[in-house]
């Protein structure tokens, strides 16, 4: 089975992004699975306009990736940018793309009804470009959060047009949302977004991390009393990285009163900074070894392989070549 996904470099990746995304990407690549990932950095030009931050986070991006155990001899690994034929089916799906399949989707109407960004025509034709990144390599499964399952639905949509109107060409691709993680829970109780800043580190340091935990929204109950267990959002945290025995023992804690959230954050705390430790130095030698270049590099050029596979059919059917 061919995968893709990309991610986008505006910051540094969260919790979130770890349960969501990153560690469903490394564990695909184990499974004998044909796994392209990219850094969607022409994703990232509909908000990010300094182009030092641009260059400092694709490759912090790819840092840490590769630190969380992404292996560039098991995956195809590339920045986007690398290869222009992204941003070219792109325009020709343009010329196929029904308008009114762009305005119904979630991602810009949320955006737009939030009116506190500026609404480019990038934004408006993202789902058109995420179509061509999955399009390009003929992609069967798209591993996504909850929130991009339209995206690939639209990336469907628009390959059917493109088969019906020149010809057998695309792949259908599907979506793959891991349920159990669908929705990652952020220090406030709203999704775990960078934009609402409720975010949890990963390779920030560990006082930034300890605030950010410690900030976590939880219930106004007396120390003596029972705390709840329904919806509670560190033992939702907790859950992703501990056994089940331990996640019985802090459930028995909260039960038995006395215990104090303070405790149960200090132990999700502990929890965090034990399972990151390894990608923490593995990352800080990989940053000083400064061979990202290289490695980016071999992966575009395999990913331009099967870009340029796919476009010669495109240009055949489209009368373009």
């Amino acid at each position: 089975m061919r995968i893709l996904s990309g991610v986008k470099p505006t910051g540094r990746p969260h919790v979130g992004n770890y349960l969501g995304a990153i560690r469903q990407h490394i564990a695909l690549q184990e499974k004998n699975n044909e796994c392209i990932y990219m850094v969607a950095d022409y994703h990232a030009l509909t908000t990010l306009r300094d182009a030092d931050l641009m260059r400092e986070y694709r490759r912090g991006i790819a840092l840490d990736y590769l630190a969380l155990g992404l292996d560039p001899e098991k995956a195809i690994f590339f920045f986007q940018s690398d290869i222009p034929m992204h941003a070219e089916l792109a325009w020709i799906l343009s010329t196929i793309t029904p308008h009114g399949l762009l305005e119904r989707a979630h991602a810009w109407k949320d955006t737009k009804a939030k009116g506190n960004r500026e609404m480019n025509a990038g934004l408006f034709t993202y789902p058109i470009l995420m179509a061509a990144d999955i399009l390009l390599y003929n992609a069967d499964s798209v591993p996504v959060g909850k929130d991009q399952k339209q995206h690939v639905e639209i990336a469907r949509d628009i390959a059917e047009k493109f088969n019906n109107t020149f010809g057998d060409t695309f792949t259908l691709p599907e979506p793959d949302i891991p349920e159990d993680v669908a929705t990652i829970i952020g220090t406030d109780g709203q999704k775990m977004s960078k934009s609402y800043n409720n975010t949890i580190g990963i390779f920030e340091d560990e006082a930034t991390i300890k605030k950010q935990v410690m900030s976590i929204t939880t219930a106004s109950i007396e120390l003596a009393e029972p705390m709840p267990i329904e919806n509670d959002i560190i033992l939702g945290l907790y859950e992703q990285f501990s056994s089940s025995a331990e996640l019985d023992e802090l459930k028995a804690n909260y039960k038995a009163g006395g215990f104090g959230y303070g405790n149960a954050k200090k132990a999700l705390l502990n929890k965090i900074i034990e399972h990151f430790a390894e990608a923490r130095e593995r990352r800080t030698k990989l940053a000083e070894s400064d061979n990202i270049k290289e490695i980016m590099h071999e992966g575009a050029k395999k990913a331009q392989k099967i870009a340029i596979t796919t476009m010669s059919d495109v240009y055949v059917k489209t009368g373009l070549s």
